[in-house]
């Protein structure tokens, strides 16, 4: 009999894309559901779980590392919202958070520019 994490993590996997990314190892890109594509929050992986709508990521954070103390975020170090390896996601402040995303804006701008 499977638990209930295998089972979420299945349901997860079978949505995903393994694909090359920044890092060293590859990114799972959600090819499900996402949370649209306007406002801050566009293009995050989404997906229903328990009567719910739920953010993919933290599923799979919460499956791999437990729960997200209070005041504590996570940051895709791929810098790909659709990625939900959990491999690939830090738990930071809200403020390292802000300054990692204002860096990564910063240098995609520069490469443009270059």
């Amino acid at each position: 009999m499977t638990s209930r994490r295998d089972r979420i993590r299945a349901k997860v996997m079978a949505r995903v894309e393994i694909v090359a990314g920044p890092l060293d190892t590859p990114c799972h890109i959600w090819t499900g559901p996402t949370s649209g594509n306007t406002g801050r929050g566009k293009d995050y992986a989404r997906m229903c779980l328990d009567g719910g709508t739920m953010a993919v990521h933290i599923v799979m954070w919460v499956l791999e590392h437990g729960p997200i103390p209070p005041r504590k975020q996570l940051d895709h170090r791929c810098r790909t919202r659709k990625c939900v390896n959990a491999d690939h996601l830090e738990m930071v402040t809200h403020k390292q958070n802000q300054r990692r995303r204002d860096e990564a804006r910063r240098f995609a701008c520069e490469e443009i520019a270059a």
